[in-house]
């Protein structure tokens, strides 16, 4: 559906994410790396874990869709040559420091000279302006900053990061929304914009019900509770916090106990379903759960003796048991899959949902994720998969006119 789009992206490893998106939507997405290749192919995991960067598995998740070209904008011919290919481009996206493309005389305002109609999206961990946009801002330092590292953990030990680095991820879909309305704007005003996406505040927007939110409404600074993420006012207008994810025979399941009316019938059939199998409900026998909800516990106590009463019942079972079984009794629950899980889940295989990728370089095909998204009218996925280091030059260079005798002689220079 992006057909019509030529997308420049010089992002490192914090926007390859957005340059991805917008090729699996149909743009010629071209990859400008320096020559000898973006330091992303060194990050690991490694095919067959050989160190190699044509083999990085980091790099070939995150740059399918594109085409790929060598390109030192540092060098004067390798600035001119890459406003040659503005010209033919509607986005440029950048991940350097604030102000590096400025200096470089590769900026918004010498970009749009070269083409009024461009759209420079450009991804930096705290935005274009203020005291911190000259700081570093690696994914740990973004999560911490975006206020979601805080919550992250155990009460009796410092903050974790979560196992997978969100922060760019979630900066990089901000940053397509950002590009896709200003190519739509485009249309109307005539011209391109300029697109500032922070991740610091990408992390913020997502995290704010939980952590802002308790504090606005509440005047509570959301804690460490481990597993108990889930916060319930108990009496005296006091916090306890309970499970969303149990563990059982083979792994976990996602629960929120929901009392009052929303949660009667599932919350009584598990009691029911707990009695037929002999094991001890403890105070749960006694629970109204139509009238009664948290408040009339006293203690984060009182809480923990019936969230044990429910665990120890979870951990006889699978947890397909666990789910087929809340299927039936309708209660709200859900499985926690692996990943080998997911690449069998019945309702992925059935959507279509991986996808395999040829290369040939490897002899082998692997498998992707795909898309998320279907659309009635138009694909969405993976066109092919992530380049190898310049093989793209003859054919993208030729295609501005540039003899292949003149291409070998950038090359000899370092200019591509």
């Amino acid at each position: 559906m992006l057909s019509c789009y030529r997308v420049l992206d010089l992002t490192d490893d914090k926007g390859y994410f957005c340059g991805k998106t917008l090729g699996d939507l149909g743009a010629d997405v071209i990859k400008v790396e320096p020559p000898g290749g973006d330091p992303g192919r060194k990050r690991g995991p490694f095919y067959h874990d050989i160190p190699d960067p044509e083999k990085s598995l980091y790099w070939f998740a995150f740059n399918t869709s594109k085409r790929g070209i060598t390109l030192d904008i540092e060098k004067a011919e390798g600035r001119q040559l890459f406003k040659e290919l503005v010209k033919t481009a509607d986005v440029v996206l950048e991940s350097f420091s604030p102000g590096y493309m400025d200096k470089l005389g590769l900026g918004y305002p010498a970009l749009r000279e070269v083409n009024e109609g461009v759209i420079m999206t450009a991804i930096t961990p705290f935005g274009q302006e203020g005291p911190y946009k000259d700081f570093k801002g690696p994914d740990i330092v973004a999560s911490a900053l975006g206020g979601t590292l805080y919550t992250v953990g155990d009460p009796d030990r410092p903050p974790l990061t979560a196992t997978y680095p969100h922060a760019y991820t979630i900066c990089s879909m901000h940053a397509v929304v950002g590009t896709l309305i200003a190519l739509f704007h485009r249309s109307v005003i005539g011209r391109g914009q300029y697109i500032d996406a922070s991740a610091q505040i990408a992390l913020h927007f997502t995290g704010s019900a939980e952590i802002e939110g308790s504090w606005e409404f509440h005047g509570i600074t959301q804690q460490r509770h481990g597993r108990k993420r889930f916060a319930i006012r108990i009496k005296d207008d006091k916090n306890a916090f309970t499970p969303i994810l149990w563990s059982c025979k083979d792994g976990n399941i996602g629960l929120n106990i929901q009392l009052g009316p929303s949660g009667e019938k599932g919350n009584t059939a598990l009691v029911e379903w707990m009695k037929s199998e002999g094991h001890d409900i403890g105070r749960l026998g006694q629970w109204g759960f139509k009238t009664m909800d948290w408040s009339v516990l006293e203690s984060q106590e009182e809480s923990d003796e019936i969230h044990d009463v429910l665990q120890s019942f979870f951990l006889k079972f699978t947890k397909e048991e666990l789910f087929k079984k809340s299927a039936e009794i309708g209660l709200k629950m859900g499985i926690s899959l692996t990943p080998k899980d997911m690449m069998t889940f019945p309702q992925l295989v059935d959507r279509g949902f991986f996808t395999e990728v040829d290369y040939p370089e490897l002899g082998t095909t692997l498998t992707h994720p795909g898309s998320p998204t279907r659309f009635s009218d138009g694909a969405h996925g993976i066109k092919r998969r992530a380049p190898l280091i310049g093989e793209h030059n003859i054919e993208v260079y030729q295609e501005l006119g540039l003899p292949v005798e003149e291409l070998a002689v950038l090359k000899e220079r370092g200019v591509i």
